[in-house]
């Protein structure tokens, strides 16, 4: 902070209300195909954000798909952490934008899929936001 600031400290409590409750455990993912989901941080105020890591073992993949929301405009960025050794390829219609290990698209409106990682393990950080017009 600077001389001068001033900071809505009810915002920043809010913005990290649930991380004291946040239970490190992996999940199986939502299409049951083998992947697995670790919940680093979820946010609904003010703006609704995620951050997982994904886990994709021998054999995993995500079938083509979209994200859709209720309202606003869902945008993901996935970074690789480490690639799998054969397969575990990430497809999408529509990037926005790549560079190296990261990719960004709209999950609500690009089909998107990983292919089945036939060799080796692929690890992926995932930071998603839904975008409201004002």
């Amino acid at each position: 902070m600077f001389a001068g600031d001033s900071c809505d400290w009810s915002v920043v409590k809010s913005a990290f209300c649930g991380l004291s409750r946040l239970k490190l455990i992996w999940h199986s993912g939502r299409q049951q195909t083998g992947y697995e989901t670790l919940k680093l941080l979820e946010c609904y105020r003010p703006l609704h954000f995620d951050i997982y890591l994904i886990r994709y073992r021998q054999g995993a993949y995500i079938p083509p798909h979209c994200d859709p929301v209720p309202e606003g405009r869902h945008y993901r960025i996935n970074m690789t952490l480490k690639n799998a050794k054969q397969g575990g390829e990430f497809i999408c219609d529509q990037v926005l934008w790549r560079w190296r290990r990261v990719v960004c698209f709209r999950s609500d409106i690009s089909v998107h899929q990983v292919s089945r990682v036939e060799q080796g393990l692929r690890y992926v950080l995932s930071v998603g936001w839904v975008w409201h017009a004002i």
